[in-house]
């Protein structure tokens, strides 16, 4: 199949960019069509994300929509990737973070599952939390600490949207995430009872991996999240996406045999977590422990 070139992201990236572009010149598909001397149906398939796209298109259509330099070089070097196999995505290339690719990603899907190992994740942090894992981050000003924690924050309302339908979140959260100390005990209680208050949300489910299970597939994984996409009017849905962070930069994996390798990691998983009644029983204990520790 044609359509198996390349990554799925970055071209979905490109597509919602140029969309947005296009709309803010107030143009229409068929406008733009006809201006850049292409059809329609071009023009659609690059906005949807359907196949690799040509730097000199995406040159020619940031020009047709007056986009700024910065954004035509950042959108040209994206259109490069649609060809690319396996994407990652590094932290200060030219793809400038305001692309917020995980976070556009993350609001487009049906279903979020993430393992989380070492720390609580961002989409379930208190703010006392959030301000605390930035605390250690001595190149990040006040400032951009605050806006970053917001960023957080703002994040979180997604698992109460009413339209589109929120996702549904299944999270299971290694049981050393618990119990490792960020800030102080008076934050790990807060951050605690917030985890206990998102899992009472009729869409998430918080479960905990006890140290008991000993060595499990996760702890070959690390950290992961699994994106799957809504149908919507399509025949076939979006491909599902694995995304795994390190300190540099994300991985985004969206062939099938990747997905399925992922798949069988969250089965055993999902096999040796506590349930979320067991899973909140767990996480009582620890505050209780947290207070009088």
């Amino acid at each position: 199949m044609a359509d198996d070139m390349g990554s799925t992201v970055p071209r979905r990236q490109l597509g919602r960019a140029l969309r947005e572009l296009r709309t803010e010149a107030r143009m229409t598909l068929d406008g733009a069509a006809e201006a850049l001397q292409c059809s329609r149906q071009k023009m659609w398939r690059i906005e949807t994300g359907l196949g690799p796209v040509r730097a000199l298109d995406v040159r020619a259509m940031c020009e047709l929509y007056g986009a700024t330099p910065e954004l035509t070089a950042a959108l040209t070097a994206l259109a490069n990737e649609t060809k690319a196999k396996g994407w990652w995505h590094s932290y200060g290339d030219a793809i400038p973070d305001w692309f917020e690719l995980y976070v556009g990603l993350e609001s487009a899907a049906s279903r979020i599952r993430r393992f989380d190992e070492s720390l609580i994740p961002g989409m379930l942090q208190s703010r006392a939390y959030a301000h605390a894992v930035y605390q250690h981050r001595a190149e990040v000003t006040e400032e951009e600490r605050e806006r970053l924690v917001e960023v957080r924050l703002q994040r979180q309302t997604l698992l109460r949207r009413r339209l589109p339908l929120a996702p549904k979140l299944d999270v299971v959260l290694a049981e050393a995430a618990l119990l490792r100390t960020v800030g102080n005990a008076q934050t790990m209680a807060g951050q605690l009872r917030h985890l206990l208050t998102i899992g009472q949300l009729p869409n998430a489910s918080i479960r905990v991996l006890p140290l008991t299970a000993g060595l499990h597939r996760g702890a070959e994984a690390g950290t992961f999240v699994i994106l799957d996409f809504p149908w919507g009017k399509r025949t076939t849905p979006e491909p599902s996406v694995i995304y795994c962070e390190s300190w540099t930069g994300a991985l985004y994996l969206d062939r099938p045999e990747e997905y399925a390798a992922y798949q069988q990691v969250w089965a055993s998983l999902n096999d040796l977590a506590l349930d979320e009644a067991q899973s909140r029983q767990l996480i009582n204990k620890i505050v209780g422990e947290v207070h009088h520790g």
